[in-house]
Protein backbone atom coordinates (compact mmCIF):
# COMPACT_ATOMS: atom_id res chain seq x y z
CA UNK A 1 0.00 0.00 0.00
CA UNK A 2 1.36 3.67 -0.52
CA UNK A 3 1.89 5.78 1.76
CA UNK A 4 -0.35 7.68 3.68
CA UNK A 5 1.33 11.02 3.58
CA UNK A 6 1.84 10.85 -0.40
CA UNK A 7 0.42 13.68 -2.48
CA UNK A 8 -1.79 13.15 -5.86
CA UNK A 9 -2.94 15.52 -8.19
CA UNK A 10 -6.20 14.88 -9.60
CA UNK A 11 -6.40 15.71 -13.72
CA UNK A 12 -9.58 15.49 -16.05
CA UNK A 13 -9.56 16.82 -19.40
CA UNK A 14 -11.82 17.17 -22.52
CA UNK A 15 -11.07 16.94 -26.12
CA UNK A 16 -12.58 19.91 -27.29
CA UNK A 17 -12.35 23.88 -25.75
CA UNK A 18 -16.07 24.63 -26.90
CA UNK A 19 -18.00 24.86 -23.74
CA UNK A 20 -21.43 23.59 -25.41
CA UNK A 21 -19.86 20.02 -26.50
CA UNK A 22 -18.58 16.80 -24.11
CA UNK A 23 -20.35 18.97 -21.03
CA UNK A 24 -20.82 16.09 -18.98
CA UNK A 25 -16.82 14.42 -19.77
CA UNK A 26 -15.34 16.79 -17.41
CA UNK A 27 -18.42 16.37 -14.67
CA UNK A 28 -18.59 12.88 -15.24
CA UNK A 29 -14.40 12.35 -14.43
CA UNK A 30 -14.27 14.55 -11.62
CA UNK A 31 -17.48 12.65 -9.98
CA UNK A 32 -15.76 9.16 -10.23
CA UNK A 33 -12.41 10.27 -9.20
CA UNK A 34 -13.01 12.29 -6.06
CA UNK A 35 -15.08 9.09 -5.14
CA UNK A 36 -12.19 6.70 -6.60
CA UNK A 37 -9.54 9.05 -4.39
CA UNK A 38 -12.31 8.87 -1.30
CA UNK A 39 -12.11 5.11 -1.37
CA UNK A 40 -8.75 4.69 -1.98
CA UNK A 41 -7.82 7.14 0.81
CA UNK A 42 -5.93 9.27 -1.38
CA UNK A 43 -4.69 13.27 -0.62
CA UNK A 44 -5.72 15.09 -3.30
CA UNK A 45 -3.61 18.50 -3.36
CA UNK A 46 -4.92 20.46 -6.49
CA UNK A 47 -7.41 19.41 -9.08
CA UNK A 48 -6.25 20.36 -13.02
CA UNK A 49 -8.80 20.85 -15.15
CA UNK A 50 -8.13 21.01 -18.85
CA UNK A 51 -10.30 21.52 -22.30
CA UNK A 52 -8.17 20.77 -25.07
CA UNK A 53 -6.76 17.98 -27.46
CA UNK A 54 -4.23 15.66 -26.30
CA UNK A 55 -3.28 14.61 -29.99
CA UNK A 56 -0.59 17.12 -29.64
CA UNK A 57 2.26 18.64 -27.12
CA UNK A 58 1.82 22.20 -25.79
CA UNK A 59 -1.26 21.61 -23.05
CA UNK A 60 -0.70 24.48 -20.76
CA UNK A 61 -2.52 23.18 -17.81
CA UNK A 62 -0.89 19.72 -18.28
CA UNK A 63 2.53 21.08 -18.40
CA UNK A 64 1.66 23.71 -15.41
CA UNK A 65 0.98 20.01 -13.67
CA UNK A 66 4.17 18.87 -14.73
CA UNK A 67 6.41 21.05 -13.51
CA UNK A 68 4.88 20.92 -10.06
CA UNK A 69 5.61 17.28 -10.47
CA UNK A 70 9.26 18.19 -10.94
CA UNK A 71 9.48 20.22 -8.05
CA UNK A 72 8.06 17.69 -5.82
CA UNK A 73 4.53 19.55 -4.85
CA UNK A 74 2.97 16.06 -5.32
CA UNK A 75 4.32 12.31 -6.07
CA UNK A 76 1.40 11.10 -7.96
CA UNK A 77 -1.25 11.69 -10.51
CA UNK A 78 -5.03 10.55 -10.43
CA UNK A 79 -7.01 9.95 -13.77
CA UNK A 80 -9.61 8.61 -15.48
CA UNK A 81 -6.94 6.48 -17.64
CA UNK A 82 -4.10 7.03 -19.69
CA UNK A 83 -5.88 8.70 -22.51
CA UNK A 84 -6.80 10.98 -20.46
CA UNK A 85 -2.82 12.25 -19.55
CA UNK A 86 -1.35 12.44 -23.69
CA UNK A 87 -2.41 11.17 -26.60
CA UNK A 88 1.25 11.86 -28.37
CA UNK A 89 4.67 10.45 -28.13
CA UNK A 90 6.13 13.63 -26.46
CA UNK A 91 3.89 13.69 -23.39
CA UNK A 92 3.96 10.10 -23.00
CA UNK A 93 7.87 9.92 -23.06
CA UNK A 94 7.93 12.48 -20.59
CA UNK A 95 5.79 11.17 -17.69
CA UNK A 96 7.59 7.28 -18.58
CA UNK A 97 10.43 9.35 -17.74
CA UNK A 98 9.41 10.88 -14.69
CA UNK A 99 8.83 7.77 -13.22
CA UNK A 100 12.23 6.08 -14.21
CA UNK A 101 13.55 9.44 -12.21
CA UNK A 102 11.14 9.05 -9.11
CA UNK A 103 9.55 11.90 -9.45
CA UNK A 104 5.96 10.06 -10.40
CA UNK A 105 5.68 7.14 -7.38
CA UNK A 106 2.00 6.49 -8.21
CA UNK A 107 -0.19 7.10 -11.32
CA UNK A 108 -3.76 5.77 -10.48
CA UNK A 109 -6.61 5.39 -12.78
CA UNK A 110 -10.45 3.65 -11.86
CA UNK A 111 -9.93 1.39 -15.21
CA UNK A 112 -6.22 0.81 -15.22
CA UNK A 113 -3.76 -1.12 -13.30
CA UNK A 114 -0.28 0.61 -13.12
CA UNK A 115 2.69 -0.17 -10.82
CA UNK A 116 6.26 1.86 -10.91
CA UNK A 117 7.89 -1.58 -12.01
CA UNK A 118 9.32 -2.39 -15.44
CA UNK A 119 6.35 -4.73 -16.38
CA UNK A 120 4.14 -1.48 -14.72
CA UNK A 121 6.07 0.97 -17.33
CA UNK A 122 5.83 -1.36 -20.26
CA UNK A 123 1.90 -1.53 -19.64
CA UNK A 124 1.67 2.01 -19.36
CA UNK A 125 3.56 2.46 -22.61
CA UNK A 126 1.26 0.02 -24.63
CA UNK A 127 -1.50 2.36 -22.95
CA UNK A 128 0.46 5.67 -24.39
CA UNK A 129 0.47 3.83 -27.98
CA UNK A 130 -2.49 2.81 -27.96
CA UNK A 131 -3.90 6.01 -27.13
CA UNK A 132 -2.14 7.71 -30.12
CA UNK A 133 -3.04 4.57 -32.46
CA UNK A 134 -6.82 5.27 -31.80
CA UNK A 135 -6.66 9.15 -32.65
CA UNK A 136 -4.20 8.58 -35.34
CA UNK A 137 -6.79 6.41 -37.09
CA UNK A 138 -9.74 8.37 -35.71
CA UNK A 139 -7.67 11.14 -37.51
CA UNK A 140 -7.61 9.38 -41.01
CA UNK A 141 -11.19 8.19 -40.55
CA UNK A 142 -12.46 11.47 -40.22
CA UNK A 143 -10.26 12.90 -42.99
CA UNK A 144 -11.34 9.78 -45.69
CA UNK A 145 -15.05 11.12 -44.35
CA UNK A 146 -14.35 14.81 -45.46
CA UNK A 147 -12.61 13.65 -48.98
CA UNK A 148 -16.10 11.48 -49.55
CA UNK A 149 -18.26 14.03 -48.80
CA UNK A 150 -16.56 16.52 -50.76
CA UNK A 151 -16.85 14.24 -53.86
CA UNK A 152 -20.57 13.98 -52.99
CA UNK A 153 -20.78 17.66 -53.22
CA UNK A 154 -21.48 18.18 -49.68
CA UNK A 155 -19.70 20.56 -47.20
CA UNK A 156 -17.63 18.73 -44.41
CA UNK A 157 -17.73 21.43 -41.80
CA UNK A 158 -19.97 23.82 -40.10
CA UNK A 159 -22.23 25.95 -42.39
CA UNK A 160 -20.82 29.28 -43.87
CA UNK A 161 -22.65 32.79 -43.02
CA UNK A 162 -26.18 32.62 -44.50
CA UNK A 163 -26.57 28.59 -44.66
CA UNK A 164 -27.66 25.93 -41.55
CA UNK A 165 -25.95 22.32 -41.11
CA UNK A 166 -28.87 19.92 -41.49
CA UNK A 167 -28.65 16.94 -38.74
CA UNK A 168 -31.11 14.98 -41.29
CA UNK A 169 -30.09 15.47 -44.48
CA UNK A 170 -26.22 15.73 -43.77
CA UNK A 171 -25.90 18.69 -45.92
CA UNK A 172 -26.02 22.84 -45.68
CA UNK A 173 -29.63 24.66 -46.43
CA UNK A 174 -30.30 28.57 -46.48
CA UNK A 175 -30.91 30.17 -43.49
CA UNK A 176 -34.10 32.02 -44.25
CA UNK A 177 -32.78 34.90 -42.01
CA UNK A 178 -29.93 35.49 -43.11
CA UNK A 179 -29.88 34.12 -46.52
CA UNK A 180 -31.42 37.32 -48.32
CA UNK A 181 -28.99 39.27 -46.37
CA UNK A 182 -25.88 37.70 -47.07
CA UNK A 183 -27.14 38.34 -50.99
CA UNK A 184 -27.86 41.75 -50.49
CA UNK A 185 -23.71 41.93 -49.57
CA UNK A 186 -23.44 40.97 -52.93
CA UNK A 187 -25.72 42.95 -54.94
CA UNK A 188 -24.58 46.01 -52.83
CA UNK A 189 -20.50 45.23 -53.44
CA UNK A 190 -21.43 44.44 -57.10
CA UNK A 191 -22.51 48.09 -57.92
CA UNK A 192 -18.77 49.32 -57.30
CA UNK A 193 -20.66 52.17 -55.98
CA UNK A 194 -20.07 50.97 -51.97
CA UNK A 195 -17.02 50.77 -50.24
CA UNK A 196 -16.28 47.42 -48.25
CA UNK A 197 -16.69 49.29 -44.74
CA UNK A 198 -19.93 51.12 -46.07
CA UNK A 199 -21.04 47.51 -47.15
CA UNK A 200 -20.18 46.17 -43.46
CA UNK A 201 -22.11 49.39 -41.67
CA UNK A 202 -25.45 49.02 -43.59
CA UNK A 203 -25.96 45.60 -43.73
CA UNK A 204 -24.78 45.04 -39.95
CA UNK A 205 -27.33 48.05 -39.63
CA UNK A 206 -30.01 45.28 -41.49
CA UNK A 207 -29.82 42.92 -38.44
CA UNK A 208 -26.74 40.49 -39.80
CA UNK A 209 -24.70 39.16 -37.41
CA UNK A 210 -22.11 35.74 -37.25
CA UNK A 211 -21.91 33.28 -35.24
CA UNK A 212 -22.13 33.40 -31.58
CA UNK A 213 -23.90 36.36 -31.79
CA UNK A 214 -20.73 38.69 -32.75
CA UNK A 215 -20.70 41.64 -34.69
CA UNK A 216 -19.22 41.13 -38.59
CA UNK A 217 -15.85 43.08 -39.35
CA UNK A 218 -14.81 44.26 -42.63
CA UNK A 219 -12.47 40.86 -42.99
CA UNK A 220 -15.61 38.63 -42.37
CA UNK A 221 -17.49 40.83 -45.12
CA UNK A 222 -13.91 40.53 -47.31
CA UNK A 223 -14.14 36.59 -46.39
CA UNK A 224 -17.90 36.66 -47.56
CA UNK A 225 -17.27 38.14 -51.20
CA UNK A 226 -14.44 35.46 -52.03
CA UNK A 227 -16.45 32.26 -50.82
CA UNK A 228 -16.99 30.73 -53.98
CA UNK A 229 -18.95 28.19 -51.93
CA UNK A 230 -22.32 31.15 -52.17
CA UNK A 231 -22.41 30.50 -55.92
CA UNK A 232 -22.09 26.55 -55.69
CA UNK A 233 -18.89 25.72 -55.38
CA UNK A 234 -16.85 24.08 -52.39
CA UNK A 235 -12.98 24.65 -52.15
CA UNK A 236 -11.37 22.78 -49.36
CA UNK A 237 -7.35 23.06 -48.76
CA UNK A 238 -6.73 24.33 -52.35
CA UNK A 239 -8.94 21.79 -54.26
CA UNK A 240 -12.53 22.79 -55.87
CA UNK A 241 -15.92 20.52 -55.82
CA UNK A 242 -18.69 20.88 -57.17
CA UNK A 243 -21.25 21.33 -54.26
CA UNK A 244 -24.94 20.28 -54.41
CA UNK A 245 -26.16 22.89 -52.38
CA UNK A 246 -28.87 25.51 -53.22
CA UNK A 247 -26.38 28.63 -54.10
CA UNK A 248 -27.57 32.07 -52.96
CA UNK A 249 -25.73 34.12 -55.69
CA UNK A 250 -24.96 33.03 -59.70
CA UNK A 251 -21.45 32.65 -60.84
CA UNK A 252 -21.80 36.22 -62.59
CA UNK A 253 -22.61 38.09 -60.13
CA UNK A 254 -19.72 36.42 -57.87
CA UNK A 255 -17.30 37.20 -61.07
CA UNK A 256 -18.47 41.04 -61.06
CA UNK A 257 -17.56 41.51 -57.23
CA UNK A 258 -14.29 40.02 -58.05
CA UNK A 259 -13.82 42.75 -60.43
CA UNK A 260 -15.25 45.29 -57.95
CA UNK A 261 -12.64 43.89 -55.42
CA UNK A 262 -9.87 44.11 -57.65
CA UNK A 263 -10.59 47.50 -58.71
CA UNK A 264 -10.42 48.85 -55.40
CA UNK A 265 -7.35 47.23 -54.39
CA UNK A 266 -5.29 49.33 -56.83
CA UNK A 267 -3.37 51.98 -55.14
CA UNK A 268 -4.63 55.79 -55.16
CA UNK A 269 -3.42 58.92 -54.08
CA UNK A 270 -4.92 59.80 -50.82
CA UNK A 271 -6.85 63.11 -49.95
CA UNK A 272 -7.95 64.13 -53.72
CA UNK A 273 -10.37 66.70 -54.49
CA UNK A 274 -14.04 65.23 -55.76
CA UNK A 275 -13.74 66.90 -59.44
CA UNK A 276 -16.18 65.05 -61.71
CA UNK A 277 -14.31 64.68 -64.39
CA UNK A 278 -11.03 64.06 -63.32
CA UNK A 279 -8.56 61.85 -65.40
CA UNK A 280 -11.27 61.71 -68.03
CA UNK A 281 -9.53 63.94 -70.99
CA UNK A 282 -6.35 64.28 -72.69
CA UNK A 283 -5.01 67.31 -74.20
CA UNK A 284 -5.81 67.08 -77.72
CA UNK A 285 -1.99 68.95 -78.99
CA UNK A 286 0.06 67.34 -77.09
CA UNK A 287 -1.49 64.12 -75.54
CA UNK A 288 -0.67 64.87 -71.71
CA UNK A 289 -3.75 64.08 -69.00
CA UNK A 290 -5.95 67.02 -68.59
CA UNK A 291 -5.65 68.47 -64.37
CA UNK A 292 -8.26 69.74 -62.26
CA UNK A 293 -7.53 73.28 -60.17
CA UNK A 294 -9.99 74.84 -57.74
CA UNK A 295 -9.22 78.60 -57.76
CA UNK A 296 -11.75 81.94 -56.76
CA UNK A 297 -14.72 79.49 -56.17
CA UNK A 298 -14.87 77.95 -59.72
CA UNK A 299 -13.25 74.15 -61.12
CA UNK A 300 -10.68 75.15 -64.23
CA UNK A 301 -9.62 72.50 -66.40
CA UNK A 302 -5.83 72.51 -68.08
CA UNK A 303 -3.30 70.38 -69.76
CA UNK A 304 -0.70 68.95 -67.44
CA UNK A 305 2.17 69.69 -69.45
CA UNK A 306 4.58 66.15 -68.43
CA UNK A 307 5.73 66.10 -72.18
CA UNK A 308 6.80 69.82 -72.34
CA UNK A 309 5.52 73.29 -73.41
CA UNK A 310 1.87 73.03 -74.59
CA UNK A 311 0.10 76.20 -75.83
CA UNK A 312 -3.56 74.90 -74.66
CA UNK A 313 -5.47 77.03 -72.41
CA UNK A 314 -7.26 76.28 -69.32
CA UNK A 315 -11.04 75.58 -69.81
CA UNK A 316 -14.06 75.87 -67.11
CA UNK A 317 -15.45 72.89 -65.84
CA UNK A 318 -19.07 74.12 -66.19
CA UNK A 319 -17.79 74.85 -70.00
CA UNK A 320 -17.03 71.30 -70.75
CA UNK A 321 -20.10 69.81 -69.13
CA UNK A 322 -22.22 72.06 -71.42
CA UNK A 323 -20.50 70.40 -74.19
CA UNK A 324 -21.58 67.07 -73.13
CA UNK A 325 -24.78 68.01 -72.24
CA UNK A 326 -25.08 69.78 -75.97
CA UNK A 327 -23.35 66.24 -77.41
CA UNK A 328 -24.91 63.41 -76.10
CA UNK A 329 -28.55 64.89 -77.28
CA UNK A 330 -27.10 64.36 -81.15
CA UNK A 331 -27.96 60.86 -79.93
CA UNK A 332 -31.16 61.16 -78.41
CA UNK A 333 -33.86 59.10 -80.28
CA UNK A 334 -37.61 60.15 -80.29
CA UNK A 335 -39.31 58.27 -77.90
CA UNK A 336 -42.26 57.23 -80.40
CA UNK A 337 -39.43 56.12 -82.67
CA UNK A 338 -38.12 53.69 -79.70
CA UNK A 339 -41.85 52.97 -78.91
CA UNK A 340 -42.27 51.45 -81.81
CA UNK A 341 -38.99 49.51 -82.52
CA UNK A 342 -39.33 47.96 -79.17
CA UNK A 343 -42.76 47.07 -79.25
CA UNK A 344 -41.40 45.04 -82.46
CA UNK A 345 -38.54 43.74 -80.33
CA UNK A 346 -40.67 42.23 -77.72
CA UNK A 347 -43.11 40.32 -80.21
CA UNK A 348 -40.02 39.04 -82.31
CA UNK A 349 -39.04 38.14 -78.88
CA UNK A 350 -42.22 36.08 -77.68
CA UNK A 351 -42.07 34.33 -81.49
CA UNK A 352 -38.56 33.14 -81.05
CA UNK A 353 -38.63 31.67 -77.54
CA UNK A 354 -37.86 28.61 -79.33
CA UNK A 355 -35.02 29.53 -80.94
CA UNK A 356 -32.25 29.05 -79.03
CA UNK A 357 -33.18 24.95 -78.16
CA UNK A 358 -29.76 24.30 -80.72
CA UNK A 359 -27.75 26.54 -78.51
CA UNK A 360 -29.10 24.67 -75.48
CA UNK A 361 -28.07 21.33 -76.76
CA UNK A 362 -24.79 22.42 -77.82
CA UNK A 363 -24.28 23.24 -74.31
CA UNK A 364 -25.59 20.26 -72.90
CA UNK A 365 -23.31 18.26 -75.16
CA UNK A 366 -20.54 19.97 -73.93
CA UNK A 367 -20.74 19.11 -70.62
CA UNK A 368 -20.07 15.41 -71.52
CA UNK A 369 -16.50 16.07 -73.09
CA UNK A 370 -15.97 18.41 -69.43
CA UNK A 371 -16.96 15.03 -67.59
CA UNK A 372 -14.78 13.32 -69.52
CA UNK A 373 -11.43 15.54 -68.98
CA UNK A 374 -12.38 15.76 -64.86
CA UNK A 375 -12.04 11.57 -65.05
CA UNK A 376 -9.13 11.51 -67.04
CA UNK A 377 -7.24 14.15 -65.07
CA UNK A 378 -8.24 12.20 -61.55
CA UNK A 379 -6.48 9.24 -63.65
CA UNK A 380 -2.88 11.03 -64.39
CA UNK A 381 -3.29 11.84 -60.66
CA UNK A 382 -3.54 9.04 -59.33
CA UNK A 383 -1.09 7.42 -62.04
CA UNK A 384 1.48 9.66 -60.99
CA UNK A 385 1.28 11.76 -64.16
CA UNK A 386 0.58 15.22 -62.40
CA UNK A 387 1.31 16.69 -58.91
CA UNK A 388 -1.39 17.43 -56.63
CA UNK A 389 -0.75 21.19 -57.19
CA UNK A 390 -0.91 20.95 -61.18
CA UNK A 391 -4.06 18.34 -60.81
CA UNK A 392 -5.84 21.04 -58.13
CA UNK A 393 -5.15 23.84 -60.80
CA UNK A 394 -6.17 22.03 -64.01
CA UNK A 395 -9.53 20.61 -61.59
CA UNK A 396 -10.46 24.14 -60.35
CA UNK A 397 -10.56 25.51 -64.05
CA UNK A 398 -12.83 22.78 -65.12
CA UNK A 399 -14.97 23.06 -62.57
CA UNK A 400 -15.57 26.93 -63.11
CA UNK A 401 -15.65 25.78 -66.80
CA UNK A 402 -18.14 23.45 -66.22
CA UNK A 403 -20.13 25.80 -63.58
CA UNK A 404 -20.80 28.27 -66.07
CA UNK A 405 -22.16 26.10 -68.72
CA UNK A 406 -24.64 24.77 -66.25
CA UNK A 407 -25.53 28.83 -65.04
CA UNK A 408 -26.19 29.35 -68.94
CA UNK A 409 -28.04 26.87 -68.95
CA UNK A 410 -30.26 27.60 -65.74
CA UNK A 411 -30.83 31.00 -67.20
CA UNK A 412 -32.08 29.88 -70.56
CA UNK A 413 -34.38 27.93 -68.84
CA UNK A 414 -35.79 31.05 -67.02
CA UNK A 415 -36.31 32.18 -70.47
CA UNK A 416 -33.47 35.33 -68.85
CA UNK A 417 -30.50 34.65 -71.18
CA UNK A 418 -32.01 36.51 -74.57
CA UNK A 419 -30.81 37.93 -77.60
CA UNK A 420 -32.96 40.97 -77.13
CA UNK A 421 -32.36 42.70 -74.12
CA UNK A 422 -29.53 44.34 -74.70
CA UNK A 423 -30.99 45.43 -78.04
CA UNK A 424 -34.17 46.99 -76.39
CA UNK A 425 -32.18 48.33 -73.75
CA UNK A 426 -30.30 49.99 -75.85
CA UNK A 427 -33.36 51.81 -77.83
CA UNK A 428 -34.92 52.86 -74.31
CA UNK A 429 -31.70 54.29 -72.87
CA UNK A 430 -31.54 56.26 -75.96
CA UNK A 431 -35.17 57.46 -75.63
CA UNK A 432 -34.44 59.09 -72.13
CA UNK A 433 -30.89 60.61 -73.54
CA UNK A 434 -32.94 64.01 -74.27
CA UNK A 435 -33.97 64.16 -70.54
CA UNK A 436 -30.58 62.93 -69.28
CA UNK A 437 -28.57 66.41 -71.24
CA UNK A 438 -31.57 68.38 -69.77
CA UNK A 439 -32.15 67.50 -65.91
CA UNK A 440 -29.25 64.56 -65.60
CA UNK A 441 -26.29 65.29 -62.88
CA UNK A 442 -23.19 66.22 -63.81
CA UNK A 443 -21.91 62.91 -62.50
CA UNK A 444 -24.70 61.02 -64.64
CA UNK A 445 -23.42 63.05 -68.08
CA UNK A 446 -19.77 61.40 -67.42
CA UNK A 447 -21.22 58.18 -66.40
CA UNK A 448 -23.09 58.23 -69.73
CA UNK A 449 -20.35 59.93 -71.79
CA UNK A 450 -17.68 57.76 -70.31
CA UNK A 451 -20.34 54.56 -71.87
CA UNK A 452 -20.79 55.69 -75.14
CA UNK A 453 -17.47 57.39 -76.13
CA UNK A 454 -13.84 56.73 -75.83
CA UNK A 455 -10.43 58.74 -77.04
CA UNK A 456 -11.53 62.01 -74.74
CA UNK A 457 -9.87 65.08 -75.61
CA UNK A 458 -9.80 69.30 -75.41
CA UNK A 459 -8.42 71.18 -77.53
CA UNK A 460 -8.77 74.70 -78.07
CA UNK A 461 -11.22 74.76 -75.11
CA UNK A 462 -13.57 72.38 -77.31
CA UNK A 463 -14.31 68.96 -76.03
CA UNK A 464 -13.83 65.95 -78.91
CA UNK A 465 -14.96 62.14 -78.47
CA UNK A 466 -15.26 58.87 -80.75
CA UNK A 467 -18.44 57.11 -80.01
CA UNK A 468 -18.35 53.57 -79.57
CA UNK A 469 -20.31 50.82 -82.28
CA UNK A 470 -23.86 51.10 -81.98
CA UNK A 471 -23.97 54.93 -80.80
CA UNK A 472 -22.45 56.46 -83.52
CA UNK A 473 -24.57 54.27 -86.11
CA UNK A 474 -27.19 55.97 -84.18
CA UNK A 475 -25.62 59.27 -84.47
CA UNK A 476 -24.64 59.24 -88.13
CA UNK A 477 -28.52 58.66 -89.01
CA UNK A 478 -29.59 61.37 -87.00
CA UNK A 479 -27.09 64.26 -88.07
CA UNK A 480 -28.52 63.40 -91.63
CA UNK A 481 -30.82 66.29 -92.68
CA UNK A 482 -33.88 63.96 -92.43
CA UNK A 483 -32.85 62.38 -89.55
CA UNK A 484 -32.28 65.54 -87.39
CA UNK A 485 -36.12 66.21 -88.18
CA UNK A 486 -37.53 63.54 -86.15
CA UNK A 487 -40.77 65.52 -85.02
CA UNK A 488 -41.52 66.44 -88.87
CA UNK A 489 -41.11 62.28 -89.98
CA UNK A 490 -43.91 60.03 -89.65
CA UNK A 491 -42.97 56.38 -87.88
CA UNK A 492 -44.39 54.11 -90.78
CA UNK A 493 -45.60 50.78 -89.40
CA UNK A 494 -42.60 47.56 -89.13
CA UNK A 495 -43.05 44.04 -89.40
CA UNK A 496 -40.72 40.81 -90.07
CA UNK A 497 -39.66 39.95 -93.72
CA UNK A 498 -36.92 39.21 -95.72
CA UNK A 499 -34.87 40.36 -98.55
CA UNK A 500 -32.26 39.68 -101.12
CA UNK A 501 -29.75 41.82 -99.37
CA UNK A 502 -27.48 39.56 -96.85
CA UNK A 503 -25.45 42.59 -95.42
CA UNK A 504 -22.11 42.64 -94.01
CA UNK A 505 -20.18 39.46 -93.61
CA UNK A 506 -20.71 38.68 -89.78
CA UNK A 507 -19.99 35.96 -87.09
CA UNK A 508 -23.06 36.49 -84.67
CA UNK A 509 -26.23 34.68 -83.90
CA UNK A 510 -28.66 37.16 -85.20
CA UNK A 511 -28.52 39.86 -87.44
CA UNK A 512 -31.37 42.90 -87.08
CA UNK A 513 -31.80 45.89 -90.03
CA UNK A 514 -33.38 48.56 -88.97
CA UNK A 515 -34.44 50.58 -92.01
CA UNK A 516 -36.25 53.43 -90.90
CA UNK A 517 -38.30 55.50 -93.31
CA UNK A 518 -38.53 59.11 -93.25
CA UNK A 519 -39.46 62.20 -95.69
CA UNK A 520 -36.53 63.14 -98.37
CA UNK A 521 -36.44 65.57 -101.57
CA UNK A 522 -36.96 63.74 -104.64
CA UNK A 523 -34.56 65.03 -107.39
CA UNK A 524 -37.05 66.45 -109.92
CA UNK A 525 -40.17 65.92 -107.86
CA UNK A 526 -40.66 69.63 -106.67
CA UNK A 527 -42.24 68.23 -103.54
CA UNK A 528 -41.28 66.14 -100.54
CA UNK A 529 -42.48 62.47 -100.95
CA UNK A 530 -41.94 59.08 -98.64
CA UNK A 531 -39.63 56.84 -99.25
CA UNK A 532 -40.73 53.39 -100.11
CA UNK A 533 -38.03 51.54 -98.23
CA UNK A 534 -40.39 50.11 -94.91
CA UNK A 535 -38.86 49.88 -91.61
CA UNK A 536 -38.72 46.52 -90.34
CA UNK A 537 -36.62 43.82 -88.68
CA UNK A 538 -34.85 41.69 -90.80
CA UNK A 539 -33.71 38.27 -88.92
CA UNK A 540 -30.96 35.93 -89.33
CA UNK A 541 -29.90 34.36 -92.35
CA UNK A 542 -30.49 30.37 -91.83
CA UNK A 543 -27.14 29.74 -93.08
CA UNK A 544 -25.56 31.83 -90.06
CA UNK A 545 -24.18 30.25 -87.33
CA UNK A 546 -26.99 29.85 -84.83
CA UNK A 547 -24.59 29.13 -81.63
CA UNK A 548 -22.58 32.18 -81.21
CA UNK A 549 -22.77 34.33 -78.48
CA UNK A 550 -26.48 35.52 -78.01
CA UNK A 551 -25.52 39.00 -76.66
CA UNK A 552 -22.81 39.73 -80.06
CA UNK A 553 -24.76 40.95 -83.21
CA UNK A 554 -24.66 43.35 -86.00
CA UNK A 555 -27.08 46.58 -86.63
CA UNK A 556 -27.20 48.18 -90.04
CA UNK A 557 -29.31 51.14 -91.15
CA UNK A 558 -30.67 51.38 -94.12
CA UNK A 559 -31.66 54.57 -95.42
CA UNK A 560 -32.27 56.59 -99.12
CA UNK A 561 -30.40 59.96 -99.22
CA UNK A 562 -31.93 63.49 -100.60
CA UNK A 563 -30.77 61.83 -104.38
CA UNK A 564 -32.75 58.64 -103.73
CA UNK A 565 -29.88 56.66 -103.53
CA UNK A 566 -29.60 53.86 -101.00
CA UNK A 567 -27.27 53.91 -98.09
CA UNK A 568 -26.17 51.76 -95.26
CA UNK A 569 -24.87 52.35 -91.80
CA UNK A 570 -23.40 49.63 -90.15
CA UNK A 571 -20.99 48.28 -87.58
CA UNK A 572 -18.45 45.73 -88.37
CA UNK A 573 -18.89 42.01 -87.62
CA UNK A 574 -18.11 41.11 -83.54
CA UNK A 575 -19.77 44.58 -82.29
CA UNK A 576 -21.05 44.01 -78.50
CA UNK A 577 -24.03 45.82 -77.22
Amino acid sequence: MQNQNMRYFLYARKSTDEPDRQILSIEAQLAELREYAVKQNLLIVKEFIESKTAKDPGREIFNEMIAAMEQGAAQGIVAWHPDRLCRNSIDGGKIVYLVDTGKILALKFPTFWFDPTPQGKFMLSIAFGQSKYYVDNLSENIKRGIRQKLRNGVWPGWAPLGYLNDKNLRTILPDQSKAPLVKRVFDLYATGNYPMAQVRTMINGLGLIGKKNKTLTTSNYQHILNNQIYYGLLKYKGETYEGTHLPLISKKLFDRCQEVMLSKSKLRTPGLKPFVYRGMFRCGECGCCITMEFKKGRSYMHCSKRKGPCSQRFSRETDIELQLREDIKKVALCSAWASEIIAHLEKEKSESAQAGSAFVKELQDSLVPLAKKLDSLLDMALNGQLTQDEYALKKASLINEKKGIQEKLEALRKKDYDRFTPVIDFFAEASHVGELSEKGKPEEIRDFVKKTGSNFRIRGKKIAFQLKNHWEILHNFLSRPSGKNQKNAEFPNWWRCRDSHSGPTITCRSHYRLIPEFVSDRPGSGRQSRSKAPCCLLPANTKRDARAAPYVLTLTLRYRDAHGSEAHLGVGPGQLI
